[in-house]
């Protein structure tokens, strides 16, 4: 260790850390010893940003190490929080140890650092502050695997020390977690706290599926949310708990059904179990009703609970009525209520829909329940305020939605840019044809911006039968450099119209993957050949926004090719997720995962697969 008095004699000025010169660094560590609590405070804080911010150490954070282990065993206070920086600041990967890059690396400064001074940090074991002690074990933990063979020996007598006899439960847990000694005698034990760390590490060194008897363990020792003070790499043990169980869906829901049970202490339950829907598919049953049952154990957190229910629900077939009901029950005064009651597809969300809803819940009712009673509230809500989603939603709604030309007509001349595109789509799609109409268009037509004149001419077009205008400023934009995103369906509507385009396309073809997936798209419909578009197409396919648009794509292809085969079949089979489809997914469209999985068998089935 080196106290405070040494610090001059480090050249700081040239170091660095997160913000630069790392010349502050002494007077933060001088903080360390600071008596007003504010200095102290602030000296922790801003160590916990400059030598180690958000998972980095940095050329300053090895040599500061002896000065922190100092403060931590001599300082006014905050002796936990300096330990935990250490311990934080020392996190590495086992397999970073030896590489080429390693010796080199902030962090193996750091860790050669903290093992010449660990030896003095070693009385922490033994503090009255039962927290100290436990920062201490994770110290230990962090550079456990680089310790010579007489210092290991030493401290991992010292930690079995703790584990027989410490008073305080958390402290023999943590022992145990530190020794990571999964075969010691510890699932007779009876201290809760040490049979929920013996049966991690035991499931950690097994896997899944877990026997029987962790998952007791886990159900009934883990019910109440352990203790919280994270380990070197940010995680505490209820992280290491939740990411145990996310790789085992039958044990994580029956236990989220027994913690449920218990009260749901912390929510935990309900977050397990969220955590396996986003995690695993055909879940979405199981998953909601526990959320259903956890609802009457929340008392600030229910409109999350309803988000939740709300975005999974569309998936079930059948959504039963108890489901259904606990959302009308909601619905009146919670708005994710009213869209899981939509999603479920119940009639009773008509009655309680109004011009105030929110925007994207009308467009959800029009995409699911499309009636001609939801297109008075899209024109009414496009009157006072203007939504992408529900200008979107119109032309699926059908001849009814006719009504809403004047709204439309009002975006394309005064909204926004990318309101006006929408509108002038829209405005093409719903066939209604009049001089009115016609002379904005041709206003728009005229703009500076590319996708207002696109979408403009491309509506004038559907409605006239007049693609030169369109063609223009197609040829224009395909013509441009660097290439601006454009839509692919704008450009397909021209029909054989666009043939004298379809030069302009094929150098597209090696574009940025956006421009690419768009010229391959548009090449096949325009051509009618599957040809040039096919290995494009194949080459996108992935579980991403980009990859599903070129896997709907290539559903309009006909033609599967074999490289692609195990592709999609793991798209299909896989039982993860592998679309990112959590509750703060946008509405619109159902679900990415599904639509994935549903191609993906498609496409395997129509090719005999």
């Amino acid at each position: 260790m080196r106290s405070p008095d040494e610090l001059d004699q480090v050249d700081w000025a040239e170091l660095s850390h997160a913000y630069g010169s790392a010349e502050d660094v002494p007077e933060l560590i001088r903080g360390l010893y600071a008596s007003e609590p504010a200095a102290l405070d602030e000296a922790v804080y801003e160590l916990f940003g400059t030598v180690y911010h958000q998972g980095d150490v940095y050329a300053a954070s090895g040599p500061a190490v002896p000065f922190l282990a100092h403060a931590a065993r001599h300082g006014a206070g905050r002796r936990v929080d300096v330990l935990l920086l250490l311990a934080m600041m020392a996190d590495h990967e086992p397999g970073q140890v030896g590489s080429a890059r390693w010796g080199r690396s902030p962090v193996s400064g750091v860790c050669a650092e903290l093992c010449r001074v660990l030896p003095d940090l070693l009385p922490c074991l033994t503090d009255a502050d039962s927290e100290l002690r436990q920062a201490a074990l994770r110290v230990v933990a962090a550079v456990a695997d680089l310790l010579p063979p007489d210092l290991a020996a030493d401290v991992t007598a010292r930690i079995g020390e703790l584990f027989e006899n410490d008073p305080v439960p958390e402290v023999r847990a943590d022992a145990l977690l530190t020794l990571g000694a999964p075969g010691r005698p510890t699932s007779a034990s009876d201290v809760p706290e040490v049979r929920l760390a013996a049966a991690v590490l035991a499931a950690e060194l097994d896997g899944p599926p877990y026997p029987p008897e962790l998952v007791e363990t886990f159900a009934v020792d883990g019910a109440r949310p352990p203790w919280d003070m994270p380990w070197a790499n940010g995680r505490t043990l209820d992280n290491r708990l939740t990411r145990l169980l996310a790789r085992d869906p039958d044990a994580a829901l029956a236990v989220a059904a027994r913690w449920i049970a218990a009260g749901d202490q912390g929510t935990r339950g309900t977050w397990l179990a969220e955590r396996i829907v986003e995690t695993w598919r055909d879940r979405e049953l199981e998953v909601l009703d526990l959320l259903l049952a956890a609802l009457p154990h929340q008392r600030d957190g229910v409109s999350a609970h309803l988000r939740t229910i709300a975005h999974w629900i569309e998936r079930l077939p059948a959504p039963h009525a108890t489901l259904r009901d606990t959302l009308f029950a909601h619905a009146a005064t919670d708005p994710s209520a009213l869209l899981g009651l939509v999603r479920a597809r119940d009639p009773r969300a008509l009655d309680l829909l109004s011009p105030h809803s929110d925007p994207q819940l009308l467009a959800e009712a029009a995409r699911l329940m499309p009636t001609d009673r939801i297109v008075p509230l899209i024109r009414r809500r496009l009157a006072t305020a203007p939504d992408l989603h529900l200008i979107a939603a119109l032309p699926a709604l059908g001849k009814p939605a006719r009504a809403a030309v004047p709204e439309l007509l009002d975006c394309l001349r005064k909204g926004a840019s990318y309101l006006a595109v929408a509108a002038a789509r829209a405005l093409g799609q719903l066939g209604t044809v009049g001089p009115e109409l016609l002379d904005h268009l041709a206003t728009a037509a005229r703009s500076e911006d590319s996708s207002l004149r696109i979408a403009a001419t491309v509506a004038r077009h559907r409605l006239t039968g007049d693609a030169a205008p369109a063609l223009a400023a197609f040829r224009e934009l395909l013509s441009s450099s660097p290439q601006p995103r454009w839509c692919a369906d704008e450009l397909s509507s021209l029909g054989p119209a666009a043939a004298p385009l379809l030069s302009l396309l094929e150098p597209l073809l090696t574009a940025r993957d956006y421009i690419r997936f768009a010229a391959a798209d548009a090449h096949h419909r325009l051509s009618g050949s599957p040809t040039l578009a096919t290995p494009v197409l194949a080459y996108l396919v992935a579980p991403t926004d980009l990859g599903l648009s070129a896997l709907r794509s290539l559903a309009t292809t006909g033609h599967l090719p074999d490289s692609l085969r195990p592709t999609l079949r793991a798209l299909a089979f896989s039982p993860h997720r592998l679309a990112a489809d959590g509750p703060l997914a946008s509405t619109g469209g159902g679900h990415a995962d599904h639509q994935l999985r549903t191609l993906a068998l498609n496409l395997l089935a129509g090719q005999g697969s």
